[in-house]
């Protein structure tokens, strides 16, 4: 086998990657079939090159013996870097459009509360965000709590991160300096999110191939997250995603990402640009 240093793609072999494959599917219980085997592989020679191993064999073997690596592993293969109010149009539509619409949907069927589930929160941005936009401009059906936003993620100590709401001013560029001086503490160079905006979200570890754990919701915002699946297992949660919307919920894809074949007959197209859809 090549040295790892002389090569900028490491090729991983079969029998490297079921080891690996493996060892997540045994000690994780994270199983990396239903992602892009393109992706993992980059992915995965991250953190090869990061452990300085020579070869995907010798990382299989220390994924195995070594207790921390598989947690380190996980960090990369379902890194999502994001900010607040990340592609500020597409909130800018939620806030004219969509939350008022789901408001006034709500309150014709007669409904206490609406919710709704940012998927693969990663840190915690885009549910705070939402948080934020219902405390800034909803604040009557923020104080009432008709509102619940839960945040949900594969990688349970990045919701630990996220309960913490601290960041860097790198998050926070897309967010207008009124809004940050209101709702955050700058400390040491950190920004702290008030507990009445962190008090807003619950965030809890789910898996998206366990349809059961799916919660009946009105607004499903899951950006950039199906782009790391292969196409059925798209379907399949799309599937699970207008089971839970019903008739008249709302999906928000990520930019680069679009309905497609028979998932296309069970939501219209709200705003192509934004990539908003409703069930029908």
């Amino acid at each position: 086998m090549p040295e790892l240093q002389n090569k900028d793609h490491l090729e991983i072999s079969d029998d490297a990657f079921d080891l690996i494959r493996s060892t997540l599917k045994n000690i994780k219980d994270f199983n990396l079939d239903i992602y892009k085997d393109k992706c993992i592989r980059r992915r995965i020679a991250i953190r090869i090159r990061a452990t300085h191993c020579r070869t995907a064999d010798e990382y299989g073997e220390l994924l195995r013996q070594k207790e921390d690596e598989p947690d380190l592993l996980l960090k990369v293969l379902t890194i999502h870097v994001s900010h607040f109010f990340r592609n500020p149009s597409t909130f800018e539509k939620l806030r004219t459009d969509i939350i008022p619409y789901l408001l006034e949907q709500r309150d014709r069927g007669e409904r206490d509360r609406l919710t709704f589930w940012s998927v693969g929160c990663a840190s915690g941005e885009e549910p705070y965000s939402l948080a934020l936009i219902l405390k800034e401009f909803f604040p009557r059906e923020a104080a009432k709590e008709r509102v619940a936003i839960l945040a949900t993620d594969v990688d349970a100590s990045i919701l630990e991160v996220a309960k913490l709401g601290i960041y860097g001013e790198e998050r926070l560029t897309e967010m207008p300096e009124s809004c940050r001086s209101r709702w955050f503490r700058n400390q040491d160079g950190k920004y702290h999110l008030l507990p009445e905006i962190k008090g807003m979200a619950d965030f809890e570890k789910r898996d998206l191939f366990d349809r059961e754990t799916f919660p009946e919701c009105d607004l499903i915002l899951c950006r950039n997250v199906l782009i790391y699946f292969e196409r059925r297992h798209q379907e399949k949660i799309l599937n699970g995603f207008a089971d839970v919307l019903g008739r008249g919920g709302i999906l928000v894809l990520g930019k680069s990402e679009t309905l497609f074949g028979t998932i296309r007959a069970r939501f219209q197209t709200v705003c192509p640009i934004e990539r908003i859809y409703r069930v029908i």
